[in-house]
């Protein structure tokens, strides 16, 4: 039997689904009034991900209407709020990309961190490294790398589902460093009921299978997902503050979906051996 809660939670997902079709096909109009910039579109890679949730959040390589970086406001969005973050730090975005994922490296037995410096602040993560070992072990190498370094937190989503999404070196929600990488961890004790706990940080996908790649996601407030996406780490409660100012900015469409207003860029992204 359905409980009252399951219901309730059924509801809130179709009702949100609603809401993301009458964007999407308003976004799609709008596209097409402004097809002059169809010859500056790209081709997305396979290593492109992006939050995907039953249908709910799409990535621009199954429906390329989804709610990015790439949304702008129409004259009826409600104006911004006042942006809480610095300037970023000088600095340019890398353009790497590797054709496989890197050789294991990292200790698996080992605790490490990962510690995203941005300009809204300093987040704080415990990597859950011999849950994910594959996904810790990417992100050493990225890190290491400087692949996230001046990179852009494209997404804000507030309604219902609430995280920010990361990692995308082009700022649109289709980027990845070339490689795509296994799903690990899905029966986390920390996944009850469908929900990603306030403080998960997981990876983003295309919505199949072992499509991980750079793109990831802080969940800030309990959010329902299904248990489709590798979570890899835990936010501190610091972090967790920086997160919640970010949101209280809002996103750019006023829809629950968009690019934040906060101006989030990851200065400096470290993976360290605690």
């Amino acid at each position: 039997m359905v409980s009252q809660e399951q219901r309730r939670r059924q509801l809130a997902r179709e009702k949100f689904l609603r809401q993301q079709q009458r964007r999407t096909a308003a976004r799609r109009k709008a596209r097409m009034r402004n097809s002059v910039i169809a010859s500056v579109l790209g081709v997305v890679v396979i290593g492109s991900v992006a939050l995907y949730t039953t249908g709910v959040l799409k990535n621009g390589k199954d429906d390329k209407s989804n709610a990015s970086a790439q949304v702008t406001p129409s004259a009826s969005a409600p104006s911004k709020a006042p942006d809480p973050c610095a300037k970023p730090a000088a600095g340019s975005v890398k353009k790497l990309s590797w054709k496989k994922e890197p050789a294991m490296t990292i200790d698996t037995s080992a605790k490490y961190t990962m510690k995203l410096a941005t300009t809204c602040g300093d987040i704080d993560v415990a990597l859950k490294t011999s849950a994910a070992p594959h996904t810790v072990n990417s992100f050493d190498f990225l890190a290491g790398q400087g692949f996230f370094d001046h990179t852009k937190c494209h997404r804000l989503t507030t309604n219902n589902i609430y995280v920010l999404q990361c990692g995308d070196p082009t700022g649109t929600g289709s980027g990845g460093p070339g490689y795509t990488l296994p799903d690990e961890n899905l029966k986390d004790a920390s996944l009850k009921g469908n929900v990603y706990p306030a403080g998960t940080v997981a990876m983003a996908n295309t919505g199949q299978k072992h499509t991980g790649g750079s793109q990831f996601f802080l969940v800030y407030q309990d959010s329902p997902l299904p248990p489709s996406y590798t979570p890899f780490g835990t936010i501190s409660e610091s972090g967790l503050k920086v997160l919640k100012k970010i949101a209280a900015a809002g996103e750019n469409t006023g829809g629950g979906d968009g690019a934040p207003n906060a101006t989030v860029v990851i200065n400096k992204a470290t993976v360290a051996k605690s």
